[in-house]
C-alpha cells in the first residue's frame, strides 16, 4: 500500500470524532461569533443587524463590565492560583506523612466536597455564610464579631466557597506527582541536611513543575467558567460587588434580552481563557 493510501487508511478512523467536534463544537462557536456583531436581541425583534465592533466598543465603555472583569481576575486568582493550588499541594504532601486511616478519612472528606453538585455545594456554603449561618454562630460561639460575609465581603465568600469545592481536584494531581518522585532522591537530600522547606522549594517543586502547569490551566480555565456557585450564593450581589463576567454575561443576555451583547462578552471570556491557556502551554513545554 502506498504512502498516501496508508495515510488515508490511518486517518479514517479519526474521522466521525472530526465530523462531531466541527458539528457541535466549532459550529456552535462560530454561530456566536456571528452574533457578537449584530444587535440580535430576545425582544421578538424580526430581523438582527450587522453592527460590526459596535458590541466590545460598549462593553470596554461600560463600568459593569469592566468589574465584572476585575471580579473575574480577583475570584480566580485567590480561589485557583492561590487556593485551590496551594492548598492541594499542602494536603497532598502532608497526606503523604500521614497514617492510612487519617489519609482515607481527609480523602474522603475533600472529594466528597469536589462530588457535590455546584448548586447543591452553593446552598451548603450560603448556609454557612449568612447572617444567621454556621459561621456566625461559631464565631458567637467563641466571642468574636460576627458580621453579613456576604453582603460586607462577598467576592471573598464566593472565592472560599469555589476553594472548599475544587480543592480535591488538585489534591488528587499532586498526590500523583509527589508518588512519582524516587524516594531516594530525598532522602538523600535530607542526610545532607535539608529541611523541609528546601526539600520542597529545591527539588519537589521542579520535580512536579509539569503537573503544576497542567493543575493551573486546568483549574483557572474551571474557575473562569464558574456561574452556579456564585449564582446560588450571591447572585453577583450585592449590587455587582461579585458579578463575575460569566454572571454578567447572563444579565446582559438574558434579563436584559442583548444575545448580540451578551455573546460580545462571553468572546471576551473565551479569550481571556486562551491567554491564560497559551502562557500555561509555554509553561508546559519548557523543560524541567
Amino acid at each position: 500500500m502506498s504512502d498516501p493510501h496508508r495515510s488515508l487508511a490511518r486517518a479514517l478512523p479519526v474521522v466521525p470524532a472530526a465530523v462531531l467536534l466541527l458539528l457541535f463544537l466549532a459550529g456552535p462557536i462560530a454561530y456566536c461569533a456571528y452574533i457578537a456583531f449584530t444587535d440580535l436581541q430576545l425582544t421578538g425583534q424580526a430581523h438582527s443587524s450587522f453592527v460590526g465592533f459596535a458590541n466590545f466598543r460598549t462593553a470596554f465603555g461600560d463600568e459593569a463590565f469592566l468589574n465584572a472583569v476585575w471580579l473575574t481576575l480577583v475570584f480566580t486568582v485567590l480561589s485557583s492560583l492561590v487556593g485551590q493550588n496551594t492548598l492541594g499541594l499542602a494536603l497532598a504532601s502532608l497526606m503523604q506523612r500521614a497514617s492510612k486511616p487519617v489519609r482515607t478519612l481527609t480523602g474522603g472528606i475533600v472529594v466528597t466536597a469536589w462530588v457535590l453538585p455546584e448548586v447543591v455545594a452553593g446552598f451548603l456554603l450560603y448556609a454557612f455564610f449568612r447572617k444567621e449561618g454556621t459561621l456566625n454562630a461559631i464565631l458567637d460561639w467563641l466571642r468574636l464579631p460576627s458580621q453579613n460575609w456576604l453582603y460586607t465581603l462577598p467576592i471573598l465568600a464566593v472565592s472560599f466557597a469555589n476553594v472548599w469545592r475544587g480543592t480535591a481536584f488538585s489534591m488528587l494531581v499532586y498526590s500523583a506527582a509527589l508518588n512519582e518522585i524516587p524516594k531516594e532522591i530525598t532522602e538523600a537530600a535530607q542526610v545532607d541536611g535539608a529541611g523541609g522547606a528546601r526539600r520542597m522549594w529545591h527539588i519537589t517543586l521542579p520535580m512536579i513543575r509539569r503537573s503544576i502547569g497542567t493543575n493551573l490551566m486546568l483549574n483557572t480555565l474551571q474557575t473562569l467558567s464558574v456561574f452556579g456557585l456564585i449564582w446560588v450564593m450571591t447572585r453577583g450581589g450585592p449590587g455587582n460587588k461579585s458579578q463575575t463576567l460569566p454572571l454578567f454575561m447572563y444579565e446582559q443576555a438574558f434579563q436584559n434580552s442583548m444575545i448580540g451583547y451578551g455573546t460580545a462578552v462571553a468572546l471576551l471570556l473565551l479569550l481571556v481563557g486562551s491567554v491564560f491557556s497559551v502562557v500555561y502551554m509555554r509553561l508546559l513545554r519548557t523543560e524541567v
